[in-house]
């Protein structure tokens, strides 16, 4: 796979370089609530433009219908990675016409622009190939290179992740490259004990991830909404707590393989319940009760591990070597039920393993929560990504990047 200094070997300088990031923030209404993902890619960016490229910058954000809807115009992103850059950043309005040949085409030598959302155009998600293909045909008209460091939609087959690398010379970008070998330090080359901790809200999402890891793992500790299913596959009242049913017969599966390979597997010993969902915009303060996990009121729902599960947590990371961590403890968002997944932050903290914060929620809940994103080893910016990753799948926009 090509780095970004093997293209700065064979000269950028004067080329239009098309860089897919991932500027996929979150927003509340124009405003970024979390811009971990601009500043990630950021440096690849900021060495492009050094090296003399004309940068084009690209990418999704949240889920348009495939055509233009302010909601979610990606213009919001633009103005905070100029403001990052200390540059100014041109933007266009579209992603393949007038506005963006007219932006890209009015570029110098290490300038910067953003085109709009790529899902306004509905040939960047489209299952057709042919669909997909022209649109990757039009983006490759606007750039000389390519250069993919969006690493939260490389298990993506989009126009702008699998096709278009293939009609461009192209490269990994400094966050790819990085992301790609903390990965390989959690399946090649793992330090142990190997704790892995799961959260998050449905045990569907982990399934695949958690019957690779069943084989590798040496510690599983399970928490947030996910833990209800496990805890009702074992004969436990969980009350209206979030619960698959489907999936209690896979969660017994599980539970006898890591038995079966010696593997701990951790489910809560107590939570926090209340008879309802915690107000997240006003945060108000909610009416909660600690309970122990096998004992859930049938009017309450479980919304966080309770302290001694979070202490519990904390000494089996205490001796880690590696700890991948996917998935918060509880509604985080909402400080009455932040606690189980601030133990876990600091537990990881607290540990000298090498530590891995698998993104999505649990990336968001380190900087929500005020920990300092240097402290671990690394926190990833694509959290589907690396659970794909781990389960073991080609991923398609690593592959495109490797031909």
């Amino acid at each position: 796979m090509k780095t970004i200094d093997d293209l700065a070997k064979e000269g950028v300088a004067g080329k239009r370089v098309f860089v897919r990031a991932d500027l996929n923030v979150p927003l509340d209404g124009t405003t970024i609530t979390d811009d971990g993902r601009i500043r990630a890619v950021a440096p690849t960016i900021a060495k492009l433009s050094a090296l003399g490229a004309k940068v084009i910058v690209a990418s999704h954000l949240g889920r348009p219908k495939g055509a233009p809807d302010p909601a979610f115009s990606l213009a919001p992103a633009a103005e905070r990675l100029g403001e990052i850059l200390g540059t100014n950043v041109a933007f266009a309005t579209d992603t393949v016409g007038e506005s963006a040949r007219e932006v890209t085409a009015g570029l110098a030598d290490g300038q910067v622009a953003v085109l709009e959302n790529l899902r306004f155009n509905a040939g960047e998600t489209s299952k057709d190939d042919a669909e997909r293909g022209a649109f990757a045909d039009r983006l490759a008209e606007l750039a000389d290179l390519y250069v993919g460091d969006g690493f939260g939609a490389v298990h993506r087959k989009h126009a702008s992740v699998f096709d278009l690398p293939k009609r461009l010379p192209h490269a990994a970008g400094d966050l790819i490259a990085t992301e790609v070998g903390v990965l390989k330090k959690l399946t090649d080359d793992v330090k142990r004990p190997y704790v892995v901790v799961l959260g998050g809200a449905k045990v569907s999402d982990k399934l695949a991830v958690i019957d690779n890891l069943l084989k590798k793992a040496d510690r599983i500790l399970v928490g947030g909404g996910m833990a209800y299913t496990f805890l009702a596959a074992k004969g436990h009242e969980v009350g209206i707590s979030l619960l698959q049913k489907d999936q209690i017969p896979v969660c017994l599966e599980y539970l006898a393989e890591a038995e079966k390979h010696g593997v701990e597997f951790v489910l809560p010993v107590d939570v926090l319940v209340s008879a309802e969902f915690p107000d997240l915009k006003t945060k108000a303060p909610a009416d909660w009760a600690v309970v122990a996990a096998d004992a859930i009121p049938a009017d309450r729902e479980g919304l966080d591990i309770g302290p001694k599960t979070r202490e519990l947590y904390a000494a089996k990371l205490a001796d880690a070597g590696t700890v991948f961590w996917n998935g918060p403890m509880g509604v985080f968002e909402h400080p009455d039920y932040a606690g189980g997944t601030q133990a876990v932050a600091q537990g990881l903290l607290d540990s000298s393993a090498f530590t891995v914060v698998g993104g999505g929620d649990s990336a968001a809940a380190v900087r929500l929560l005020g920990f300092d994103e240097n402290a671990f080893g690394h926190i990833s910016t694509g959290g589907g990504a690396s659970l794909e990753y781990l389960e073991g799948k080609t991923l398609p926009g690593l592959a495109a990047l490797e031909d």
